[in-house]
């Protein structure tokens, strides 16, 4: 099958298109299947590819913020 750009592919898949940007970070992401293919700047996918969104979204360390680990390191463990 041809392969098209990531722009025609969401002409074709979305009433509004998402922006070029938005496009480039689901081919980063992994959220297009099958996986577009990077050429130079550009991204080539399949035109029977599809939008999958992720199972789960990731999750948050408890105390993985910037100001706990500061705390930590100022004061031991004892501070959270």
């Amino acid at each position: 099958m041809a392969k098209v750009t990531l722009a025609e592919w969401a002409s074709d898949q979305f009433r509004t298109p998402p922006s070029r940007d938005t496009l480039r970070k689901w081919a980063r992401e992994g959220r297009i299947a099958p996986a577009p293919v990077k050429h130079g700047r550009n991204y080539y996918v399949e035109a029977d590819a599809h939008y999958s969104e992720p199972e789960k979204p990731a999750e948050r360390i408890a105390g993985g913020s910037l100001i706990s680990r500061i705390e930590n390191a100022r004061h031991g463990t004892e501070a959270a």
